[in-house]
């Protein structure tokens, strides 16, 4: 599928790695355009609910962290810019559910599509080795740690997530062989591989930003990670035991659970707004996670973007209270996050919509020979920034590994 995908400019390719109950489907393939909405500097999704209701259809795409106006981002994104936002509505859907492979919408026979796609070769993945550079030092990142929590001891803010990024130049990459390995080594729930012209997104996100299905609407952020133990069963499921009764981490996820449902509320129906699931432990490849899952009913009169913009940027990727924060995450951070800790999904017809966070992710440019990548951690007022680090790099280990770099930075 990824091979015959790549013949065309653009494709978004969503992938649930068979983790159960995520979605209707194990993947979800979105090639070529017939038309296409990016993200203007200003009102950008009332004028994607005008694009979308002149003929609603599927839209796939991304958002990036600063897609609905961000006031507070005035830096450019590390040199992979994919731009604001960016939805397509497709020639072809492909989807594949239960070890079959169905067409679920195209202008052209299905049965040709089909066989275009089967006749495809498989393509050698080309070995990869980065020599990776962090943008920001240890000692640094130790200082803007402390920064910042002055400004949780002073009373600026509770929480707030700060990221660091690292890059790579002049280096040739196989896209679909890295996202192959990535999710072999790293399979999320929430993975996509995303091509725009010659760049890519290459994504093993663990998590849910928003979704929407009818009047009803979920989010499930993430916050609180401990590093795996794959060394000894006994002291992996010790570790799940020590996050789920570390005091910090689950201050940390309810401070963003709140922050959550006040989102919600901003659209939902009165009193609608429920935790359906605190501080629940999900173990992935590299890291145990703490998920809590909000959900609510959206009001009648408002439409999908309604709910987006209300939600917009994800609560679990600024901190809290978000505007304050993210003008902190403005003022420390070195770059602007440019498409990480924004999103990759799709919208349906009907206009439903099931949106990731874009977290654990490669982006490369496959021109100009760049490839970069985030991490990060929330940070309270109990943070250890040495601890906070290592978080970081523990959240980066697969993407280090799959480049060639098996040593922290």
């Amino acid at each position: 599928m990824l091979n015959w995908a790549d013949r065309f400019n653009i494709f978004c390719f969503l992938d649930n790695n068979g983790y159960p109950g995520n979605s209707s489907f194990e993947c979800l393939l979105a090639v070529d355009c017939k038309r296409s909405f990016s993200f203007p500097p200003t009102d950008a999704l009332q004028k994607l609910q005008l694009f979308f209701d002149e003929r609603p259809s599927y839209l796939f795409g991304h958002m990036g962290y600063n897609a609905v106006g961000n006031a507070y981002t005035r830096k450019k994104p590390s040199g992979i810019d994919f731009g604001p936002g960016f939805l397509f509505e497709p020639e072809i859907i492909l989807q594949l559910k239960d070890g079959a492979l169905h067409v679920l919408h195209s202008d052209i026979d299905a049965s040709l599509v089909l066989k275009d796609v089967l006749s495809t070769g498989f393509a050698q993945s080309l070995p990869t080795r980065a020599n990776i550079t962090a943008g920001i030092s240890r000692e640094e990142y130790v200082k803007k740690i402390n920064i910042l929590k002055e400004h949780i001891q002073r009373g600026d803010c509770y929480e707030i997530n700060f990221c660091q990024s690292f890059y790579s130049d002049n280096i040739s990459i196989d896209p679909i062989g890295v996202y192959e390995k990535l999710s072999i080594a790293s399979a999320a729930p929430f993975a996509a591989l995303y091509k725009l012209q010659e760049k890519y997104c290459i994504c093993a996100s663990p998590e849910r930003f928003l979704k929407k299905k009818g009047n009803r609407l979920i989010s499930q952020p993430i916050k609180g990670t401990i590093k795996r133990d794959h060394k000894s069963k006994e002291a992996d499921e010790k570790g799940r035991g020590i996050l789920l009764n570390s005091p910090k981490e689950k201050s940390e996820n309810v401070m963003i659970v709140d922050l959550v449902r006040n989102d919600l509320s901003r659209v939902c129906e009165r009193a609608s707004v429920k935790v359906t699931e605190l501080f629940g432990v999900y173990t992935f490849p590299q890291v145990h996670h703490l998920i809590t899952t909000v959900e609510g009913i959206l009001e009648k009169d408002k439409t999908f973007t309604d709910a987006i913009a209300a939600c917009y940027p994800m609560g679990s990727m600024t901190g809290a209270p978000k505007k304050r924060v993210m003008k902190l995450i403005e003022e420390n951070e070195e770059e602007a996050r440019g498409l990480f800790s924004g999103s990759i999904g799709y919208i349906t017809p009907e206009g439903d919509f099931d949106l990731n966070v874009i977290i654990r992710s490669i982006f490369a440019d496959t021109a100009a020979k760049k490839i970069c990548f985030s991490a990060g951690s929330g940070i309270t007022v109990n943070s250890e920034a040495e601890a906070e680090y290592e978080e970081c790099l523990a959240k980066a280990e697969a993407i280090m590994k799959i480049l060639g770099e098996e040593q922290g930075v």
